[in-house]
């Protein structure tokens, strides 16, 4: 859906124009010979051009990490991703990256992409999240009020090669075991799961029809899918907090009646504060802008309600320090609707992505790139998701506490790791299903755990890699070299 942010060679079927289809009938894949004729030119399956791709790029080089000349340490690579980001605000967000590898391997998406690029990708193209790590997915509401588990995070979103996603996950399983206590070998099978998940979620969407396939929803079927039983007891307890984590109960915590009777957030630093009238004048403004982002039939929803108020909220790890705004909507009955406007940057893969073929697209609105990421990779999406510019500056828009719940990976039992690898390893695979045909990747991941190894001990080899890393920038914190605001 939308314009692909990036191009990159894939297998091409003979008379296509290079994504399967014809010539002249744009968005239909080529049918494999004419109805009532004979098929004349032998064709290669998807799933026998994946396969065959593994003579280029054997599944078993995919434990190689080779980190380049140029490579910035730690406290670079922090500093650099600081550019642009409210200077005041930059010390919190090191503060948070400095309190374990976890987290750094959170705020660090840009730092692993420039790892990643050389590694081997076998060129298939998939709607990445580009920031896949094990605290991305999560429980949100969906239209009618529903629970859904997915990704939940498209900052970083891009078209690119889909085996990022896989390892960033994998890799993110074993910092996040390691962290809550788990042995080596507990943290290493997380991985192993992860990417067996992926595999086999990919095999069983190449075989689904397509539309199956494509409309595969993220339930409680999937919980018996990727064999992770164990975790029911703790999604139970998350979805049970999540129904309440809404618009109207962040609005009764967070905002009170003044003496002329106006709603109005309360002051909250460092993570929730008032803005001047200006600054609230040019976000509640720029809300037009976004209504025109949305599908034509939400605007009547939209147009019941009246802003009240507008306020800065630091938000996130990696997000820390972009500009982000809660906007506070009251209807006639004085419901709250609460809509988060995030300031949305140019994905940190973009300058990776050339060495490993993938040329980015001209660029565009930073917020549509994000948004239509998202729409592409779920199921089921925020139907309030538009964006919109804010003083020459990109935003996305979306609802804030949209029934919102997470499990921390760090604070799994150990026997609980494995199962949440398999699960999210299994969501992955759907996510990336919607852009890449799934036979594609099934065909080169195969039936065997060939693949499964590989990326498992990249993933220990990577976990590795970010505890120094991690090492480098607390020593930096604790010398003095770069400030940070710790527990904020």
């Amino acid at each position: 859906m939308g314009e692909i942010d990036t191009v990159v060679p894939a297998p091409r079927a003979e008379g296509t124009d290079g994504q399967g289809r014809i010539p002249g009938v744009p968005g239909f894949a080529r049918r494999p010979h004419p109805p009532g004729t004979a098929h004349r030119t032998a064709q290669r399956s998807p799933k026998a051009e994946g396969k065959a791709l593994r003579d280029r790029i054997p599944r078993g080089a995919h434990d190689s990490l080779l980190l380049a000349a140029d490579r910035p340490d730690a406290v670079r690579a922090v500093e650099e991703s600081n550019a642009g980001r409210v200077p005041e605000l930059t010390p919190i967000r090191v503060g948070r990256m400095a309190a374990g590898p976890f987290a750094f391997l959170r705020g660090s998406a840009g730092l692993m992409a420039h790892d990643l690029a050389g590694t081997p990708v076998t060129g298939i193209a998939a709607q990445i999240c580009g920031d896949a790590h094990a605290a991305n997915f999560g429980l949100y509401g969906d239209a009618r009020g529903s629970l859904v588990i997915d990704l939940n995070d498209f900052d970083e979103t891009v078209t690119g090669p889909w085996e990022w996603d896989v390892k960033r996950l994998a890799a993110s399983l074993v910092l996040a075991g390691r962290e809550a206590g788990a042995d080596e070998t507990t943290c290493r099978a997380a991985a192993f799961d992860a990417v067996g998940a992926y595999r086999r979620t990919m095999r069983l969407l190449a075989k689904l029809p397509a539309l199956d396939a494509w409309n595969a929803m993220a339930d409680e079927r999937l919980v018996s899918h990727a064999d992770a039983h164990d975790l029911i007891g703790t999604l139970e307890r998350v979805a049970e907090k999540a129904r309440n984590n809404t618009s109207a109960r962040f609005a009764a915590k967070a905002t009170e009646h003044d003496k002329d009777g106006n709603h109005h957030f309360v002051d909250a630093p460092p993570v929730l504060r008032r803005v001047t009238d200006a600054e609230a004048a040019a976000v509640a403004a720029s809300l037009e802008q976004y209504l025109h982002t949305l599908p034509e039939d939400l605007r009547p929803l939209l147009a019941r309600y009246a802003i009240h108020d507008v306020a800065f909220r630091v938000v996130g790890t990696g997000s820390v320090g972009t500009r982000s705004y809660v906007v506070l909507l009251l209807d006639h009955r004085g419901e709250p609707l609460v809509l988060q406007v995030k300031e949305a940057r140019p994905s940190v893969l973009l300058p990776h992505l050339p060495k490993e073929g993938f040329q980015p697209a001209e660029a565009g609105h930073e917020g549509r790139r994000v948004v239509l990421g998202q729409k592409r990779m779920q199921v089921v999406s925020d139907i309030l998701l538009g964006w919109t510019t804010v003083n020459a500056l990109p935003y996305q828009v979306r609802q804030f506490r949209n029934r919102k719940g997470s499990v921390d990976p760090a604070a799994l039992a150990a026997g609980q790791l494995d199962d949440y690898g398999r699960m999210t390893g299994a969501l992955l695979a759907r996510a990336h299903a919607h852009s890449a045909d799934p036979r594609l990747i099934a065909g080169y991941c195969g039936k065997n755990e060939e693949f499964d190894h590989a990326v498992a001990a990249f993933a220990v080899t990577y976990a590795d890699r970010t505890e120094a890393d991690h090492a480098t920038l607390a020593a930096a914190v604790r010398a003095g070299r770069i400030p940070a605001e710790a527990g904020v």
